[in-house]
């Protein structure tokens, strides 16, 4: 599962590819339509998601967002992912469900609804896979070496 280039943009629905770097603003990639365009710094925040981490009550005291779509992914058969009008209770105990030890006084629900529709987004343009895959897959290509 590689976030690196990925992107959420602030006002705009949907998450991007980061194609180019400018030193006012960004280039990004429509992961639809492959359209690129330019976003600019002065009206727009952009947030990696390779950098988002959740609260949780561990020593570590985060987890990462691709660890968290993980467990989304390896629980995905058995727990349906709630809809955009679920109840904050709802919401909360599929979350529970996913990341058990996730602090609860710091997540809000209005984060884990917008994390889930990230994971819906990314799921159905076949962007996720398990981690475990893709290391398995590194270390294979590096015994070959």
């Amino acid at each position: 599962m590689n976030l690196e280039k990925l992107v959420a943009i602030s006002g705009r629905s949907g998450i991007y590819r980061m194609a180019a770097n400018r030193a006012n603003g960004l280039i990004v990639e429509d992961l639809d339509s492959g359209k690129k365009f330019f976003v600019s710094g002065r009206l727009h925040q952009f947030t990696p998601l390779e950098s988002i981490s959740i609260y949780t009550t561990t020593e570590e005291s985060t987890a990462e967002l691709k660890t968290v779509f993980n467990n989304m992914l390896l629980k995905l058969d058995s727990h349906a992912i709630p809809t955009g009008k679920a109840s904050s209770n709802e919401v909360r105990a599929y979350f529970e469900e996913i990341l058990p030890e996730f602090d609860p006084h710091k997540v809000l629900t209005s984060d884990i609804k917008k994390l889930i529709k990230w994971f819906v987004f990314l799921n159905q343009r076949d962007l996720l896979s398990l981690i475990e895959e893709t290391e398995e897959v590194v270390e294979a290509s590096e015994e070959e070496e």
